[in-house]
């Protein structure tokens, strides 16, 4: 009997990690129903030996290819009816298989994700984190309108949010890459994962094209999350940052309904810095500005969270590094996504 479930766990020098999720797919309620790849993007540290000692199907890329490259192997390999994609630092909660299964049940599901929670051990990184995940599913309002001061106003509406509460089922736009999982057939028939995307946007890449050539509606479940666990350091998020932009820059070439992500507070604060040098009060201003631009961190240290007045010149940082990235972006695939623009508008190369 064929599985109902294909799990894909992506994995580059994991080793020391790998042996976590593979631990928790063991003890899925699910676990019958379930085939798990681990596809090795060559690596150096014996990840491919750990999964064979856990009794699952290997595959290995020879060099290394990247994230969207290692799931559209995985992809290619599955024999199950749904295919979910974690990393080699995710932990499933022990019913995640059940209840991601449970969610095709209803009618016209495409796929079915669920939350990822940062688990980090102690520290001001571990707590910034918790208050801002970034890990969050992209919401629906996005479908709405792609104008410029449409999407400036998601953007200053969510300066204010603080983390969300578990809810119930919803449908969302695009999950995060993490924990997901698509129709098998669904996904095939829209060709895949667009390997050039090497690292971010590729699991929205594939929402856009999933929402155009065979739309259906995507479930968001609170219950089926999966434990984020990582060292997190100033510099790995900054980094994370830079990609995350470059993915936006890769997104606005190949699809021309795409606007350009800019985030406009790093922008601003800038200028004030430069505009200092000849007006030396306006340093006052660019420093204290980012506590009003981004007014959650103020509103965290009033219920007692001193620590979170820092959270603004974080986010501060992140979002100019993201900007960095998609200028950078813009000019290193220029001419990557001519053929989709000026041939298909925007989709999955052949």
């Amino acid at each position: 009997m064929p599985p109902s479930l294909s799990v894909v766990i992506c994995s580059y020098n994991g080793a020391a990690r790998l042996g976590r999720p593979l631990d928790a797919l063991a003890t899925q309620t699910a676990h019958a129903k379930l085939e798990i790849i681990v596809v090795d993007d060559a690596s150096l540290d014996g990840t491919g030996d750990v999964a064979r000692g856990h009794g699952v199907t290997v595959i290995r890329h020879e060099t290394n290819r990247g994230t969207a490259a290692a799931r559209e192997t995985g992809l290619r390999a599955a024999k199950g009816r749904v295919v979910a994609f974690i990393d080699d630092d995710i932990e499933p909660c022990l019913r995640w298989a059940e209840l991601l299964l449970d969610g095709y049940t209803e009618e016209g599901v495409a796929g079915v994700g669920g939350p990822i929670v940062p688990v980090t051990g102690d520290g001001f990184l571990t707590r910034f984190l918790e208050r801002n995940n970034r890990h969050e599913p992209l919401g629906l309002e996005l479908t709405v309108s792609a104008a410029l001061p449409y999407r400036f106003w998601l953007y200053l509406r969510r300066q204010w949010a603080t983390a969300r509460a578990a809810g119930g089922r919803r449908d969302v736009y695009a999950f995060s890459g993490g924990n997901m999982s698509f129709e098998r057939e669904r996904l095939l028939a829209v060709g895949g994962f667009d390997t050039r995307f090497r690292y971010a946007a590729e699991e929205e890449d594939l929402s856009r094209r999933l929402r155009r050539d065979r739309p259906g509606r995507l479930i968001f479940v609170p219950d089926a999350l999966v434990v984020h666990r990582h060292a997190p350091t100033v510099r790995g998020l900054l980094r994370r940052s830079l990609a995350y932009g470059r993915g936006a820059a890769m997104q606005y070439l190949k699809w021309p309904a795409v606007r350009p992500t800019v985030f406009p507070w790093p922008v601003l604060v800038a200028g004030l810095a430069l505009a200092a040098v000849r007006w030396p009060a306006v340093a006052v201003v660019s420093v204290l500005l980012p506590l009003l631009l981004y007014p959650v961190g103020l509103r965290n240290a009033v219920r007692g969270r001193i620590e979170a007045l820092a959270d603004p010149y974080l986010r501060l940082a992140q979002e100019a590094c993201e900007n960095i990235g998609f200028l950078h972006g813009l000019w290193a695939f220029r001419r990557m996504f001519t053929e989709d623009r000026t041939g298909r508008g925007g989709g999955q190369r052949t």
